[in-house]
């Protein structure tokens, strides 16, 4: 009877553990779709571009981002608010070792280290961003939006490039630049979808 009473009981117990174990779906980021476009100022004037994604999975439990990591193809800058020589001028010079070494670093990453939900739709996360081969921990706000294992998220990302090694014509690292000063912070605006 005893052990009888104690089969049932370890049946019980297993079917409970097997019942509330999470289950995380990888969900993969639709490259083709998604976007990532940036913004760089001077003093008195700013440009603007896109950069592709190379590939990336999201982490879905329960309806809930629990992590995930993003793959940035470095070598697709582009810029966009100019055309002719002034647009290749800028992409190759992004391109060089000036700025991102697109040669030695095709490509840089962005992996979710925690994802807190702060209300329905919103969170803040905390990620490690790999830029030429350096990784510094940045946190911003996202707006998530998951329908089973489908999402859309858009965050906007600011970083100050210096801590990735980046300081062509820094205020902080070169006195005297006037208006060929570059603000060290470079904004991120990134959308993401899911792979339907």
């Amino acid at each position: 009877m005893k052990k009888i009473l104690f089969t049932t009981l370890l049946s019980v117990l297993t079917l409970f553990a097997m019942a509330t174990k999470p289950h995380t779906d990888h969900v993969r980021v639709d490259a083709e779709k998604s976007t990532v476009k940036w913004i760089g100022s001077k003093i008195a004037s700013a440009h603007e571009g896109t950069i592709n994604i190379q590939k990336g999975v999201l982490m879905i439990e329960h309806g809930t981002l629990i992590g995930g990591q993003i793959s940035i193809d470095m070598t697709s800058i582009e810029n966009t608010d100019q055309e002719g020589k002034w647009k290749e001028n800028l992409e190759g010079h992004l391109k060089s070792d000036d700025f991102f070494d697109v040669e030695k670093f095709p490509l840089a990453t962005i992996t979710i280290t925690k994802a807190i939900k702060t209300t329905e739709y919103n969170y803040k996360i905390s990620a490690d961003l790999t830029i030429k081969g350096i990784t510094h921990s940045i946190t911003f706000d996202a707006e998530v939006n998951i329908n089973k294992v489908e999402f859309v998220v858009a965050a906007n990302i600011k970083i100050d490039r210096t801590k990735w090694d980046i300081v062509y014509n820094s205020g902080n690292f070169f006195k005297d630049l006037g208006d060929k000063l570059i603000l060290d912070e470079i904004e991120f605006d990134i959308l993401l979808l899911s792979v339907k």
